[in-house]
């Protein structure tokens, strides 16, 4: 299977973990203390995420808005 790329926010939480969430996956983030590990465990949760994928779980991604409060 080819490889694909995907788009990842990381954030810093106000614990001080960083916290990744894949743009597109729905529900597929994780977080870890340091960026190395982050990006390990970020690509666990996209594996994980397409596997379940596989066997018929799926959210669409329909976008990303701003919105002003």
């Amino acid at each position: 299977m080819p490889k694909k790329k995907y788009t990842v926010i990381v954030e810093k939480d106000e614990d001080g973990w960083l916290v990744s969430e894949v743009i597109g996956l729905p529900g597929c983030h994780t977080q870890a203390k340091n960026m190395d590990q982050l990006l390990e465990r970020t690509k666990e949760a996209i594996k994980a995420y397409l596997e379940d994928e596989e066997q018929g779980f799926s959210d669409e991604f329909i976008g990303l808005q701003q919105i002003e409060v």
